[in-house]
């Protein structure tokens, strides 16, 4: 269960990191030219405290694994994580349309992989809480 912990918690860093190429990949500048300041910098901002968020519980799992499964206060962390990964989860299947991803080779793959990432985090979490 550790190293399950510990695996994930790179995932989480990685995906973290992978916030930074979210801007050019999606032309930001280009899809939000006309939006107001203020709702390009939201996106923005929220953007990197999303990031910074994800990050942070990789760094929490890769550091303190131990913690998360062998105290109260850790399942107690690990079931809100578990929460916050459901959420996520169901997000994906009803807060965003299939016309995204449907028919869509490359879409279709990073809804299917993304999905698989959601459940299994899900999974970690809710079993590192309730083992």
């Amino acid at each position: 269960m550790k190293l399950w912990l510990e695996i994930n918690g790179l995932l989480l860093i990685a995906l973290a990191l992978l916030h930074a190429v979210f801007p050019r990949r999606f032309r930001w500048r280009e899809e939000m030219g006309g939006a107001s300041l203020l709702t390009r910098q939201i996106l923005h901002i929220h953007t990197f405290f999303i990031a910074l968020t994800v990050g942070l519980m990789g760094l929490l799992c890769v550091t303190s694994a131990n913690e998360l499964l062998d105290t109260s206060l850790g399942r107690k962390v690990a079931a809100g994580l578990g929460f916050f990964w459901l959420c996520r989860l169901l997000i994906q299947f009803f807060g965003y349309s299939v016309e995204l991803w449907r028919g869509k080779r490359f879409e279709t793959i990073v809804h299917v992989v993304f999905s698989l990432l959601w459940f299994e985090l899900t999974a970690c979490f809710a079993l590192t809480a309730f083992h």
